[in-house]
């Protein structure tokens, strides 16, 4: 066995990490008026560079930009789409739950006011900072999935007022969109393009699924309504562009939205999505067992689990980690396997309840477990 030498690789990450102080505080005195967008971004790119290093240094073979300028891994980018708005007068609220209790996050609701297109890249600056950046590692940008648009409306896309008559055309607006976007980043230099689907986890959840029907929506077959998007959008890829998918149960502030694992969505995800990766949560028992990989077509296809939380720092023991990777084996042939955190370290703005120091820790021992395994 040896290491990878096109993404995913043996020892991942997910994408975002922990946003300095220094950068919190600017983002405070931008938003107060103390600073202007030029000052912000100057503080940006320092915190960029200090998470290229960062992930350069800790050995892995791609980096991120930490996504060190959004305030949310998703909404920065879906409010970018033409067509559509953030609404002043109503929010979506979406539950989260740990270990201490439960809390809650707000986010303004989308509403699409016209047909939904692309007019800029999205990212683009931000791909073009992070790819001057880099020196050993290839720089991998991280959007949402076009399934996040659909599940963050809160309600289904036809409705009155709706510039929409016929849902079939929202779902073709969204993939032209989505491939456009695609065709503009690789244009830019992107290579390794992940999207983010926590919407393809939440649907193992039957709460989620009960709560999507209560919308008026076909909860029950949602999921390969997005496998058919996202493979069209995915149709006319150049053959050296690597694209994976991030799929989990939510999180904020080291708490999570849904339970269960990848069985229900298993056959559809697995055997259907036309990527080279899935990043699969699986850092504790409320993400299921390995079994639903047996889906996963024997080739190239990989697997990265997401055994390493980001949710605590504890640390996990690296021949724990060994021995869940040999009984994932069982499912998915060793060499279609690779290692990573479950997610980001900072999905939103807010980040999780580590310390730099622990999240460092965290990405060495994907590294050095990786290593072992995979050589």
């Amino acid at each position: 066995m040896s290491a990878r030498t096109i993404a995913p690789f043996r020892a991942d990450h997910v994408g975002s990490l922990l946003r300095p102080p220094a950068l919190k505080q600017a983002r405070a005195d931008h938003a107060e008026g103390r600073i202007g967008a030029d000052e912000l971004r100057k503080v940006e790119d320092d915190a960029i560079r200090d998470a290229v290093a960062l992930q350069e240094d800790a050995g892995l073979q791609a980096a991120t930009d930490g996504e060190m300028r959004r305030t949310s891994w998703h909404m920065d980018f879906l409010y970018q789409l033409d067509g559509v708005t953030s609404s002043q007068d109503s929010s979506v609220e979406v539950a989260f739950r740990n270990k201490s209790g439960d809390l809650t996050f707000a986010a303004m609701s989308l509403v699409i006011d016209q047909r939904i297109g692309i007019s800029k890249t999205i990212f683009g600056d931000a791909f073009s900072m992070l790819a001057s950046t880099v020196t050993t590692a290839v720089p991998k940008l991280t959007i949402p999935s076009p399934s996040m648009l659909h599940y963050r409306l809160g309600g289904a896309p036809v409705h009155e007022g709706s510039p929409y008559s016929d849902p079939d055309q929202f779902w073709a607006d969204l993939a032209a969109a989505y491939r456009s976007e695609v065709a503009r980043l690789y244009e830019a230099g992107v290579r390794y393009l992940q999207l983010d689907d926590t919407s393809l986890a939440y649907l193992n959840d039957p709460a989620q699924r009960e709560s999507m029907a209560a919308r008026g929506e076909d909860a029950d077959h949602m999921h390969e309504r997005y496998v058919r998007t996202i493979n069209e959008v995915l149709r006319d890829r150049p053959a050296d562009l690597r694209v994976t998918t991030h799929m989990c149960r939510g999180n904020y502030r080291s708490s999570w939205a849904a339970e269960g694992g990848y069985d229900y969505v298993a056959e559809t995800v697995f055997g259907g999505l036309e990527i080279d990766g899935f990043f699969c949560e699986y850092d504790d028992a409320r993400s299921g067992d390995f079994s639903p990989l047996r889906f996963v077509p024997r080739g190239d296809q990989q697997v990265v689990l997401g055994l390493v939380t980001t949710k605590t720092g504890e640390l996990e023991d690296p021949d724990t980690l060994k021995r869940r990777i040999e009984e994932a084996s069982k499912y998915v042939p060793l060499e279609q396997l690779c290692l990573s955190p479950q997610c980001g370290f900072s999905s939103t703005v807010e980040g999780n309840d580590l310390t730099v120091d622990q999240q460092r820790a965290k990405l060495d021992l994907v590294v050095s477990v990786a290593r072992d395994v995979w050589g």
